[in-house]
C-alpha cells in the first residue's frame, strides 16, 4: 500500500484536508500550469481515455477528482452519456468547472462536492468511472477503490490515468530532474503555494504503479486489465471491469 505523502508538512491535519486546502489555493492557476507544465500532453492522455471508453458505450460515467472538469467535459461532448457528474473535494476547482461546462452549453453535468472514499451514489449506478490524477491523492487508496467498484454496474470499467514512474535510461533521470527541481520552481512561481508543486513528485515517488497497483486493484475485486504507459512512463492508464 502507499506510503502518506501530504502537501503540508508542517501542518498536523488528514491528508484530504490537506489536498482539499491545497487544490483550493491554486485552483485559479490550475489549468494554466497543468497544460504549461506538461507541455499540453496531458490533453493527448485525456483523449486516450476517450478512445478506451467508446469501447463501451457507456450511458453513465463518474468523473472521480475531476479537478476544474476537463475529462468530465470531454467525456460529455465526445461520449455523449445521459447521465454524467463530476466529483471533487475542492469547491475552488468545480467551481470553475461549472464555468467552464457552462461556456460549452453542457449544463447537464452534475457537479458534486464530495469525498472518492464516501460516494453520494446507491450500489450499481455508473456504466463507468474514471479518475485523471486523483487516486494519488485519496487519503486511503483501497478505501477509494472500493467505493468505486460499488458504485459500478456490474460489466462497468474504471479508467484511472496517474502518474507513474518512467524506467528508461536516460529519459528517467530527465524525469527526476525536472519533476524534482524546475516543476516546483515555477508551480510555486506562478501558483504562489510552493508545497503544492513539491508534493507533487513526493506523491508520485511512493504511489504504486505497474504491476503493483494492478495487485491493489485485483485484491479489491476488480479485475484488471493489461495497464497502458503513455509517453514513456510519465504516465499510466490502469483499466479494471466489475465481474
Amino acid at each position: 500500500m502507499n506510503k502518506t505523502v501530504k502537501p503540508y508538512k508542517e501542518i498536523k491535519t488528514r491528508k484530504k484536508q490537506q489536498v482539499e486546502q491545497m487544490f483550493d489555493n491554486i485552483s485559479h492557476r490550475y489549468d494554466f500550469l497543468n497544460h504549461f507544465l506538461s507541455m499540453g500532453i496531458d490533453k493527448r492522455w485525456r483523449k486516450k481515455i476517450i478512445g478506451i471508453l467508446e469501447r463501451y458505450r457507456p450511458e453513465s460515467i463518474l468523473d472521480i477528482a475531476t479537478g476544474t472538469g476537463d475529462l468530465a467535459i470531454l467525456e460529455a461532448e465526445k461520449l455523449k452519456p445521459s447521465k454524467i457528474a463530476g466529483l471533487d473535494l475542492s469547491e475552488g476547482m468545480l467551481e470553475i468547472a461549472r464555468r467552464k461546462a457552462a461556456r460549452r452549453n453542457l449544463y447537464h453535468i452534475e457537479w458534486i462536492k464530495a469525498d472518492a472514499e464516501n460516494l453520494p451514489f446507491d450500489d450499481g449506478v455508473f456504466d463507468a468511472v474514471t479518475v485523471a490524477f486523483g487516486v494519488r491523492n485519496f487519503e486511503n487508496l483501497q478505501a477509494g477503490l472500493a467505493e468505486m467498484l460499488r458504485i459500478l454496474k456490474p460489466g462497468g470499467v474504471a479508467v484511472i490515468l496517474e502518474f507513474s514512474k518512467p524506467k528508461a535510461v536516460p529519459f528517467k533521470q530527465l524525469y527526476w530532474f525536472y519533476s524534482k527541481n524546475i516543476l516546483p520552481f515555477l508551480g510555486k512561481l506562478i501558483s504562489g503555494d510552493a508545497s503544492a508543486y513539491t508534493y507533487l513528485p513526493e506523491s508520485i515517488a511512493v504511489f504504486p504503479a505497474y504491476e503493483e497497483m494492478m495487485e491493489i486493484l485485483k485484491d479489491t475485486g476488480f479485475k484488471p486489465l493489461p495497464y497502458i504507459p503513455v509517453t514513456f512512463g510519465i504516465a499510466t492508464i490502469y483499466l479494471a471491469e466489475k465481474i
